[in-house]
This record gives C-alpha cells, structure tokens and sequence, in this order.
C-alpha cells in the first residue's frame, strides 16, 4: 500500500467517543452534552397531586394517571378483578353483586355463609332492612322540604309565558303528614 491511500481525515472527539462506546457495548449512551435548557425534573410519590400543562396528575398505583371529570364516574364500573378474592368477575352475577355489595358473587356468597354459621344471619338482614327503610325516610324528608320551600308564585311554560299560580300548600297540614309518615316508617323497623 502506498501512504497516500491512508486516510487523511482529522477525527473530532465525538468521532472518537462514539466509536469507543460502539466496542465497549455502549451504544446507546451519549457522545456529546447537548447544551441549552433543560427542565427540572420534579419527583412525585403515591398520592401526590401537582398540575402539568395545564392538567392534574396524580400516582395510584405506582402509575402516573390524569385526574379528569369522569374519575368518580370510573368507580362505577366493575373491575376486571374482585378487590376481596382477587379472581377474574366474569360471571353473570357478578356485575350485579358489584354494584350492590363491591365484591364478586362468590365472595358475597362466602360472606352471607359465614355470617350464618356464626348465627348473626338476622341480624344482618334487620340492618339491611333497617337502611333501607332510613334511607327512604331522609329521601322522603329531603322531598317535603323542597316541596315546602318551592315557590308557587309563577311557572314558566314551555313556549316561555309565566303563568301565575295562586294557592300553595297548606304547611301545618305537611308537616303533620311527614310526621304521621315518619312514625309510620319507623313501625317498619326490626
């Protein structure tokens, strides 16, 4: 070989880093530093919450997830594991039973036998009972009041004419009837 077939070409730095990290099995790792801005890097542990580009993060799970309006409407649905048994909820029921009990229908199952075998099956059904008729009541509670307090003096009709009404309700008359009814539904009580 004569020397002017040699390469005559200057190698920079870089060149030379690179090709170092090539035959050291680096690859991947940088040549040069960059220059110029880089952002500070925040950590965040479970359950912090911080806003970024104009969104709200959190981390559940050890996952970063965004916080949207429909965050409470997710804990509706069913999941795709029974938080008691951790089993996959693919039966039938078990949607069902999610939505009333939040576990599985085999869990619900094992939960009401247990509850049988240690004879406070009963009871339990008193209580079940207990809040619903509790529950009824506030409800019905909550409905006379609003039906009370509402105005009666006029009402906007579809077409946008405001009608006005005379009359209303005879308060005392309401008051005893929702306490003729609460003692009613306190009777139903186990």
């Amino acid at each position: 070989m004569s020397k002017e077939s040699v390469l005559k070409k200057q190698f920079q730095q870089k060149d030379v880093q690179r090709l170092r990290n090539v035959m050291t099995g680096k690859a991947g790792e940088r040549s040069t530093e960059g220059i110029g801005y880089t952002k500070a890097t925040e950590f965040h542990k479970e359950g912090d919450v911080w806003t970024e580009d104009g969104r709200e993060w959190t981390i559940k799970d050890g996952i970063k997830q965004n916080i949207t309006k429909l965050d409470k409407a997710k804990s509706l649905a069913m999941p795709m594991f029974c938080p008691t048994c951790k089993k996959v909820m693919k039966h039938n029921n078990d949607k069902i039973f999610w939505n009333i009990y939040r576990r599985c229908f085999n869990c619900q199952a094992d939960f009401e036998t247990d509850l049988r075998i240690a004879g406070l099956w009963k009871e339990y059904k008193q209580n079940i009972a207990n809040q619903g008729i509790d529950n009824l009541k506030e409800n019905y509670i909550l409905w006379v009041e609003e039906l009370i307090n509402s105005s009666k003096e006029g009402f906007v009709t579809e077409a946008g004419d405001v009608e006005n009404w005379k009359g209303g309700i005879n308060k005392e008359l309401a008051y005893k009837s929702l306490d003729e009814t609460i003692k009613y539904l306190e009777s139903l009580k186990k």
